[in-house]
């Protein structure tokens, strides 16, 4: 099947998406770049055929109905796939990304022993978030195979689709999937608090729903972890407050800042040696921060986190700075990744008072 060589080739070329239309040349993104995988164009009519013996007919009747499908497939082997289906002007289309089938260790992504400590506590909630791309599943996944090597715990998935596959190691793993286990990340959720879970995944807090009971759970004695689309952890408390109704919103920051127990906002960025690295803000929430949220003053948050070293918190361009002083990515980089240009400057200026930026 033309499909799975090209599902291999983009595995092994180390590539991360593999882009599809009708009738066109499919493109690999490789490091960050869109690449043609091929010079021969993919027929509407072979694609579609391909996509049916991959995911089977059910699946591609709900595309049908729906004019879009999210789910995942295993290549065996190889890799697990995420994919999305779509019409591009009315052609079949379709974007696959590849995902390890070896979960990294915290080690290997580069997150510091703060996190470790974020996931040892027994309820509360932590948000992975950053741009699409950034790695935040990997993370969840490392977390939850780092607590799954660790603890006895139950820990309960809810994603859509599933993209890591855990087994049981010292913990019970349940993995449930929107659309073919439970019809919503909310129904998920609610039906959640009754199966005894110590642990909650939510692949994705998507809208106000799933957000109110993911605090809820939260708060009711679950280490809830989850993520958002935001850039920064300030921005991620704004976002969260901002979903509800305004009369909500105080309440909701109360009951946030005593839930939240930490925020990591990453990014991926391109190293010196044309890889991957990840760079990321830590938010750990103390007694600063949850007056900061509790009254309204998410901006002042950053100044915390400049601060907050000694709690295990860091901003983006204090990670950033850190990668540039290690020789891992370049100035030019850690700038185009960087939320605060001029605060970056001010550190690199710090660490090669000589060297202009």
């Amino acid at each position: 099947m033309k499909l799975k060589n090209l599902m291999t080739e983009l595995v092994k070329r180390n590539g991360s998406d593999l882009h599809l239309t009708g009738d066109s040349v499919p493109f690999f993104r490789v490091q960050g770049q869109i690449l043609p995988a091929s010079s021969e164009e993919y027929s509407t009519k072979d694609l579609y055929l391909d996509l049916e013996e991959l995911l089977g007919p059910s699946k591609i009747t709900v595309f049908k109905e729906e004019k879009e499908l999210d789910c995942s497939y295993g290549l065996e082997g190889i890799a697990r796939f995420r994919m999305n289906i779509f019409l591009d002007r009315g052609k079949i289309s379709c974007v696959m990304r590849a995902l390890n089938t070896e979960i990294p260790s915290f080690s290997q992504i580069g997150l510091p022993d703060s996190v470790q400590q974020l996931l040892s506590r027994p309820r509360g909630l932590m948000l992975v978030t950053g741009p699409t791309g950034s790695g935040k599943t990997t993370t969840l996944a490392s977390g939850i195979d780092w607590i799954n090597s660790n603890f006895a715990h139950h820990i309960l998935t809810i994603e859509d689709p599933i993209e890591f596959i855990y087994s049981n190691k010292n913990c019970l793993v349940r993995q449930r999937e929107v659309g073919e286990d439970t019809k919503s990340f909310s129904n998920a959720l609610r039906s959640a608090l009754r199966e005894d879970p110590d642990i909650i995944l939510v692949g994705e807090m998507r809208d106000l729903e799933t957000i109110s009971l993911a605090i809820t759970a939260a708060e009711t004695g679950h280490l809830v972890l989850g993520t958002l689309h935001t850039a920064s952890a300030s921005q991620t408390i704004d976002r969260i407050i901002d979903v509800f109704p305004t009369s909500q919103q105080m309440q909701i920051r109360v009951q946030l800042s005593s839930s939240l127990i930490g925020v990591i906002s990453q990014t991926l960025c391109k190293t010196i040696d044309n890889k991957r690295t990840l760079a990321a803000e830590i938010l750990v929430n103390n007694n600063a921060i949850a007056n900061l949220i509790r009254e309204a003053k998410a901006s002042q948050v950053y100044s915390q986190l400049q601060i907050g070293g000694k709690f295990g918190m860091q901003t983006l361009e204090q990670s950033l700075s850190q990668l540039v002083s290690q020789s891992v990515i370049t100035t030019d980089e850690a700038y185009y990744k960087c939320n605060r240009p001029n605060v970056l400057k001010g550190i690199l200026d710090e660490i090669n008072p000589e060297k202009p930026n």
